[in-house]
């Protein structure tokens, strides 16, 4: 199985990816957060600097693209072609509504003709590998028939399918009986999105779906960020962690922590003042302390930490365990 690590925005960035590739090896690609092309067809600098291959050593990295502009995603991918990237990935699931009212994202979904004319254009565009992820549609889980007849006239590097409409943002269960649908007829090799959350549910996703060989994980990964290593451990046929005895492993609870700590202080190098990285901390841990259960009253000091001591007091807590 070949695991993928969603991007989400203001958290996966470079930083974040270097530090979880250093604890946690096995993801084969990282996908980066989406860039936005604006009017004057450039990227902005923040977003760039974060795709520098200086700042993504020793790992594989895919870039999206935010757009319903063919021009200006070809520009885009010349740019990261430039770079030295040769896969690219178009975002057509992002629910943001500020995102969707701009037609772009899970709102193009609702204009099959222009999505048809739009991948026409940008798949006979530079020569790289374009992968899409997708939702079902923006309004009705049936719009995913029609989408999935275009997306088969094209050679995707692979198709991810969050099986979940745009209204439904994250709430309810996938849809799966759509993606059941997906694997019976599409032509492109598929990934999977979608609530998986722990090992067993990677698992039993497995047994029932053995053809599909690539998962794509983001909350899951952030609410345990050693579940793929730790998955791809029991694979190998190694004891001695959670996931593979069933119990928590203190060694896996241990490689988390320093995972925590060598991120923080990473932050602290590469961000002035307390509130900035605070705010990125804060995050991560809205994530994160579904690693650590039971630890409800030093989460809100978290929250309410306005400085790094009080911060820092309240992550030694949950971590002492008391």
């Amino acid at each position: 199985m070949d695991y993928y690590f969603a991007p989400l925005e203001g958290i996966t960035n470079h930083i974040f990816r270097r530090v979880h590739r250093k604890y946690f090896p096995g993801i084969r690609k990282y996908f980066a957060p989406f860039i936005s092309p604006n009017q004057s067809k450039k990227v902005m600098t923040k977003e760039m600097r974060d795709l520098l291959p200086e700042n993504n050593e020793g790992l594989y990295l895919v870039p999206q693209i935010l757009t319903n502009q063919a021009g200006d995603f070809i520009t885009t991918a010349k740019k990261l072609k430039q770079l030295g990237y040769n896969e690219i990935n178009l975002n057509l699931g992002c629910p943001s509504g500020t995102v969707a009212s701009k037609n772009k994202g899970a709102g193009f979904l609702a204009f099959p003709e222009l999505l048809d004319s739009f991948l026409d254009e940008i798949f006979s565009g530079p020569d790289m590998k374009i992968s899409v992820k997708t939702r079902l549609g923006r309004d009705d889980g049936d719009e995913f028939y029609r989408l999935l007849d275009i997306y088969n006239k094209y050679p995707m590097e692979e198709l991810i399918i969050h099986p979940r409409i745009r209204e439904d943002f994250y709430k309810f269960h996938p849809r799966m009986e759509y993606f059941d649908y997906a694997v019976n007829h599409s032509k492109n090799v598929l990934c999977y999105n979608g609530d998986l959350f722990t090992g067993g549910e990677c698992r039993d996703f497995s047994k029932k779906y053995p053809r599909i060989q690539r998962i794509m994980l983001g909350r899951g990964l952030l609410m345990d960020p050693a579940l793929v290593w730790e998955l791809n451990v029991c694979e190998e046929g190694k004891e001695g962690v959670g996931l593979c005895t069933g119990a928590p492993s203190p060694d896996v609870r241990a490689r988390v922590i320093a995972f925590h700590n060598e991120l923080y202080d990473t932050y602290r190098q590469a961000m002035s003042g307390d509130r900035n990285v605070l705010f990125k901390m804060k995050e991560i841990w809205s994530y994160l302390i579904c690693y650590f259960p039971g630890n409800e009253k030093p989460m809100k000091k978290i929250k309410k930490a306005m400085h790094l001591p009080d911060y820092e007091a309240a992550v030694r807590q949950i971590f002492n365990g008391s």
